[in-house]
């Protein structure tokens, strides 16, 4: 079983940063991707950014400049820096983390944390 444990979200106003981290415990395969989704209101949940096991990163076109995905492989954890804040940024985002192995896919999602960013 595979735990996500994210934090770090909040209020903040526009123009402003925060970053969120999420911790992984349990089975967790060595091979993976990490990533960060989100889902505003009336909206359904999407991409991000995710990074791979070796580094390998990947953003949504609205987030490009501005949100920086990085991990620490030792901690299991991801973080998603996020600088130059918008209001259209607020939203709930959920850690994930991605593998496969034994020819069968794994997705473990965290529970969510708020972001708000006010104009």
């Amino acid at each position: 079983q595979v735990q996500l444990v994210e934090s770090g979200g909040g209020l903040v106003q526009a123009g402003g940063s925060l970053r969120l981290s999420c911790a992984a415990s349990g089975s967790i395969f060595r091979l993976n991707i990490m990533g960060w989704y989100r889902q505003a209101p009336g909206k359904e949940r999407g991409l991000v950014a995710t990074i791979t096991s070796g580094g390998g990163t990947n953003y949504a076109n609205s987030v490009k400049g501005r949100f920086t995905i990085s991990r620490d492989n030792a901690k299991n954890t991801v973080y998603l820096q996020m600088n130059s804040l918008k209001p259209e940024d607020t939203a709930d985002y959920y850690c994930n983390v991605y593998t496969r192995a034994l020819g069968s896919d794994y997705n473990y999602w965290g529970q969510g944390t708020q972001v708000t960013v006010s104009s």
